[in-house]
């Protein structure tokens, strides 16, 4: 290398490739199949794992899905959009549709968060990501559809509605609230 250039510097350190919270997470989960097989067998346990082994070859590829959602969202949408719409700035109107948005959003917390965390990424302040899952989880309308009004009485369905409504508007503004104090 010729003395007029230099190396670039390194960007980042490097990642561990296993974190302790990984080793903490697998003792406890070795410790629980000890216990499983002492009190209940060998073959217990084994067939356990396997169980627990074939949950995670079906979620797997949906979390991977979310994960690359979730990473091609920044990059697609432009970041001053994305304040405009649901950042600092934006006020009720913001808090309003990262709640909708978060009600009208269909599967789970693996394709839920991941997307909250692109949004934040993507230029959404904490206020309206919190919105977007407390609207998700408490006004779900894939749930309401499918589940509640399919066993429960409409009325108790629109008590419960109208009860969890103000609650993402409510989340959203205290976040920004202290958000704000601490700054």
């Amino acid at each position: 290398m010729r003395a007029d250039i230099q190396a670039p510097p390194s960007s980042a350190p490097r990642r561990k490739i296993i974190h302790g919270g990984f080793l903490v997470l697998l003792a406890v989960t070795l410790l629980a199949a000890i216990l499983v097989a002492g009190k209940y067998g060998a073959a217990h346990a084994l067939e356990t794992a396997i169980g627990a082994l074939g949950f995670i070859a079906v979620l797997l590829p949906k979390v991977g899905a979310g994960l690359f959602l979730a990473a091609s969202i920044p990059l697609l949408l432009p970041r001053e959009r994305v304040a405009a719409l649901i950042g600092q700035e934006s006020g009720w109107r913001g808090l309003a549709l990262a709640a909708a948005a978060g009600a009208l959003l269909p599967g789970g917390p693996g394709m839920t968060f991941p997307l909250a965390a692109a949004l934040f990424a993507a230029g959404a302040d904490l206020g309206a990501v919190l919105a977007l899952v407390t609207g998700w989880s408490l006004l779900s309308l894939n749930r309401t559809l499918i589940w509640e009004l399919s066993f429960l009485d409409w009325h108790l369905v629109a008590l419960r509605i109208a009860l969890c409504l103000p609650a993402p508007l409510a989340v959203g503004l205290v976040a920004r609230a202290l958000i704000a104090r601490r700054r």
